[in-house]
């Protein structure tokens, strides 16, 4: 599982071509699911996104969560997270979870995340034509990764 979240003042995303779904400041999530990814990195994932200390503190720190702050989240799902390209000018998606357990994994984080203290969690819809919106705060952008907690 991957997740590219940053910091913004604010964000929004349009599903289908439908009405902004759109938060103030707080974090922006691009969730990616690869293929073998299996429900217990979820809560984990999701723990770890909304208790990050990515906002600054009265001295000028990172040293404060979006869950501390009353913040909110927009999560958006992101296949192309997993694009390989090692070979050619054509990204591969191999790597990338189907979209049958991608969605049932996307919704439980939806569901983890909604145990956090957030002010409001905004997202998009699995597999549908998304524009995003945002203003990136710093830039503070980080990704994290399970395969990462591997090591």
């Amino acid at each position: 599982m991957r997740v590219v979240l940053q910091r913004v003042s604010r964000a929004s995303v349009t599903v289908n071509g439908g009405p902004e779904r759109k938060i103030g400041p707080g974090i922006m999530l691009l969730v990616g699911i690869r293929e073998g990814d299996t429900p217990d990195l979820v809560p984990k994932m999701a723990e770890k996104c909304a208790n990050l200390r990515i906002f600054e503190d009265e001295e000028g720190k990172m040293n404060r969560s979006a869950v501390e702050l009353g913040y909110s989240a927009l999560v958006v799902s992101n296949f192309t997270l997993y694009a390989n390209t090692r070979k050619g000018k054509r990204p591969s998606f191999v790597a990338a979870a189907a979209p049958v357990p991608a969605n049932e994994l996307y919704e439980l984080f939806l569901k983890e995340l909604a145990n956090y203290q957030l002010a409001d969690i905004q997202h998009g819809e699995f597999g549908a034509d998304m524009q995003i919106d945002m203003i990136n705060d710093g830039p503070v952008t980080i990704i994290l990764d399970t395969e990462e907690w591997k090591k």
